[in-house]
């Protein structure tokens, strides 16, 4: 839910941190779960800052449900998302729940990332500035979520074009 609405990296939603506050319906992206060189570690994000990122209603209600299910559950991690045992969840194991459930709702495969992809290009169509768009993602530049993570619709496009009709249309009283 949190790559699919907010556009969250695969690292970034296995390093969500317990802290978050579901009252106050943000989450601050500032942790990341990698594996390099056969080490699974946590790390801060690409940027190095934490990143105030609102929780959309869905995110809040699947927070609030998965909270709800820990309850009791062993923590030894400040990780929100974790094995049954409490451990870290492996990145490539999270890749191949997301296949099971793209699968299992009949989708076309669906990787991970392309979750990120749909999330930025239905913002854009949606009209969010670029500037907000690229604070979402948790990129340093405009450019990088314009030109990499947005695919607009051509009905997006017809509908821009076809403010031209209005805007070139001669007024009867203009000769």
């Amino acid at each position: 839910m949190l790559a699919i609405a907010m556009g969250l990296r695969r690292g970034e939603v296995l390093g969500v941190a317990l802290v978050v506050d579901l009252d106050e319906r943000v989450i601050r992206v500032g942790n990341q779960l990698q594996r390099i060189g056969g080490e699974l570690y946590q790390d801060t994000t690409k940027t190095g800052k934490i990143r105030p990122v609102p929780l959309p209603l869905i995110c809040l209600a699947a927070l609030r449900w998965h909270r709800f299910r820990l309850a009791g559950a062993p923590a030894p991690s400040s990780l929100v998302f974790t094995t049954r045992t409490g451990r870290p969840i492996e990145p490539r194991n999270l890749n191949r729940s997301f296949s099971r459930l793209t699968a299992s709702a009949g989708l076309r495969p669906i990787r991970l990332h392309d979750a990120r992809h749909g999330c930025a290009t239905l913002l854009t169509a949606a009209g969010v500035a670029p500037r907000v768009l690229m604070e979402i993602l948790g990129h340093s530049q405009i450019s990088m979520p314009m030109d990499v993570y947005t695919h607009v619709a051509q009905d997006t496009q017809r509908e821009a074009i076809s403010h031209m009709d209005r805007l070139l249309k001669r007024r009867p009283d203009q000769a």
